[in-house]
């Protein structure tokens, strides 16, 4: 009977997860299409319009249980990865049984008032020409959370089966049940708190995110929990979490997450990075530092055409780490640039990170986009300054490479690899730039380049074609279901006045715009010790913003240094993302040690960085406002 449960709750979501990569293909000729319509024939419609946005819902929505059953819905795994199997099953078990059942159910019922209730009032597009039956998009929350909860049951028995000691899970069980009972009591005893329940509800959420559960399940259920047993929080504040998520769900700038992906992921697989790679190596090898300075150059051109952190520093660690280590490259200074220079997608645009900053500070992405351009620029810069110098100072840590190959054929090489990458960046940059394009139309046409660039490069294929659409199936359920998630815990603390209690702590024990800075910056840079980017911009960000704006701030100035400090995170000891993705890749060629030396003046060089564009905020408008 378990095998049968597994079985079918596995096929379900494999079937969810694969029409949902049908559909992200679907999706981005659908907005291509659209956008050139529009802005060559001066055609557009708005049924069209809205089954796009249709369609990105149902894509994360079918997405949901597809990336629970392959184990993609983000986890801070500083400890978890040390876990014995059963320890890691018996995580597994009550995330599934204490998190993501409870709020799922709860989610679930409401969803379904939500769907039935649109259905008995025939409700439609509020638009002329707009799509009828707005039912059937808002029962896809209500299908989602059905096949959620069903793979929830799945990952439970899967999880059951590993542990060898089932006395185990039972008396832990009991004594969870025990655990909550004696809360109960308490709540309905009406006990009042020893400590401050905003203060509970975040100290809740950080033991059970370092104990290894599934960061959105985390937040969604803490808000849950505390909505149960506070008084200070009705219920009906979690009862219209559907409403949020429709919100979410109708949020056009959002829709840009999947389609940057998916641009990204082809040309990951396209085997254009290899190329560049090569190329550049060659290009600046015969100067001292120059292997590390093409290292740069490609994480910087990767990052304004890929966006994509791990992929560019494994990929980079396969390719340039050998290659540096056997001219003779200090380790250490091998290891820090490709971690430092795979980060720069973080920052430079298209980053997902600032279209994610964007929805949740309400600003233009393209504003965005064109603000980070100069601290992109002076990173880079930056890192190129730091690499020649040390190879200036201490020549035995980045030789130059002897060549005999003719240096005509190898720069006429180097611009071969570089110009197509370069003209799709131009296309998709340059026309949110002008205004043109939304983030969106420009993602779009980015991805139909990505196509032409690969079959350009003879690597097109329908195996190329598949993994790049079910990995950002994967990739954007997984950012959603955090969305979810601090959407939910973000509710629960400002009703429990965690609001309010942050601007009065800015406003009136701090009260100074630069101290409420610095202490901000403080507080992003050391969560990104422990925490991703996405759970920051989720769950600070929007305590943040309000405050911002009280001081008078500008949004946008303060966005950027927001993702500046968001991508020194990934670079930073121990648990910085760049790290375990060029140990996992590098595997003993490189010690952890060296990594850790190596990445340490990329991180000062980064804060520099961050200090320039914040005492000369005007930089960040070079490119106008």
């Amino acid at each position: 009977m378990k095998n049968i449960l597994i079985t079918y709750g596995d096929r379900l979501s494999k079937y969810a997860g694969l029409s949902a990569a049908a559909l992200v293909v679907v999706l981005s000729l659908l907005v291509a299409y659209d956008a050139v319509a529009r802005y060559l024939f001066s055609a557009g419609s708005v049924a069209l319009q809205e089954l796009e946005w249709h369609l990105f819902d149902v894509i994360f929505l079918l997405g949901l249980s597809y990336a629970l059953k392959h184990d993609k819905h983000v986890r801070v795994d500083i400890f978890f990865e040390r876990y014995s199997t059963q320890a890691k099953a018996l995580v597994q078990i009550f995330s599934m049984l204490l998190l993501l059942l409870p709020f799922g159910l709860f989610f679930l019922n409401d969803a379904w008032d939500m769907a039935y209730q649109s259905y008995l009032q025939h409700e439609v597009s509020s638009d002329p020409g707009g799509l009828r039956h707005r039912y059937l998009i808002k029962g896809m929350l209500v299908i989602a959370f059905v096949l959620l909860l069903i793979q929830a049951v799945s990952e439970i028995l899967k999880a059951y089966q590993k542990v060898e000691n089932k006395r185990l899970v039972w008396q832990l069980s009991a004594l969870l049940l025990v655990v909550g009972l004696g809360i109960y009591t308490l709540w309905f005893n009406r006990v009042a708190y020893w400590i401050d329940p905003v203060l509970l509800l975040f100290a809740l959420s950080f033991i059970l995110l370092m104990a290894g559960f599934q960061v959105a399940f985390v937040f969604a259920s803490t808000a849950l929990f505390f909505a149960l047993i506070s008084d200070e929080v009705p219920l009906e504040v979690l009862q219209m979490l559907p409403y949020r998520t429709y919100g979410i769900m109708n949020n056009a700038t959002l829709m840009a997450v999947p389609l940057f992906i998916f641009m990204g992921l082809i040309l990951e697989k396209s085997k254009m990075a290899e190329g560049l790679m090569l190329s550049l190596g060659k290009l600046f090898g015969n100067m001292r530092g120059g292997l590390a300075v093409s290292v740069v150059m490609v994480g910087a051109i990767l990052a304004a055409s890929t966006g994509i952190v791990g992929a560019s520093v494994v990929m980079m660690s396969l390719i340039a780490l050998p290659l540096m280590l056997k001219h003779g490259y200090s380790p250490s200074l091998a290891a820090g640039t490709i971690a430092a220079s795979g980060t720069l997608g973080q920052l430079i645009p298209p980053s997902i990170v600032l279209i994610v900053l964007g929805d949740q500070m309400h600003l233009s992405v393209g504003d965005l986009f064109k603000a980070a351009v100069v601290p992109g620029l002076l990173l880079i810069l930056l890192y190129v300054v730091y690499i020649l110098l040390v190879a200036w100072i201490k020549k035995d840590m980045a030789p130059a490479i002897v060549s005999d190959e003719a240096y005509a054929k190898v720069f006429q090489r180097a611009l071969k690899e570089i110009i197509p990458p370069l003209l799709l960046i131009g296309v998709v940059l340059g026309s949110i730039f002008a205004g043109i394009a939304s983030a969106t139309e420009s993602a779009a046409i980015g991805v139909l380049g990505a196509v032409i660039l690969a079959l350009g490069k003879g690597t097109f294929s329908y195996q190329l074609l598949r993994y790049a659409s079910i990995e950002t199936v994967k990739l954007t359920a997984m950012i959603f279901m955090i969305l979810i998630g601090a959407t939910a815990f973000s509710l629960v603390f400002n009703e429990l006045g965690g609001g309010d209690m942050a601007l009065e702590f800015f406003s009136g024990d701090v009260g100074d715009k630069w101290m409420f800075i610095f202490i901000a910056m403080t507080v992003i840079f050391l969560l990104g010790f422990f925490i991703d980017f996405i759970e920051i911009a989720f769950v600070v960000v929007p305590i943040l913003v309000p405050i911002v704006a009280s001081f008078g701030i500008d949004p946008v100035w303060f966005g950027i240094l927001i993702a500046m400090n968001l991508q020194a995170s990934f670079l930073t000891p121990p648990f910085g993302f760049a790290l375990f993705y060029l140990k996992g890749a590098a595997g003993d060629t490189v010690g952890t040690g060296d990594i850790y030396k190596g990445v340490v003046p990329f991180i000062l060089l980064q804060l520099l960085a961050l200090l320039i564009i914040a005492f000369y905020p005007d930089l960040i408008y070079l490119f106008g406002k």
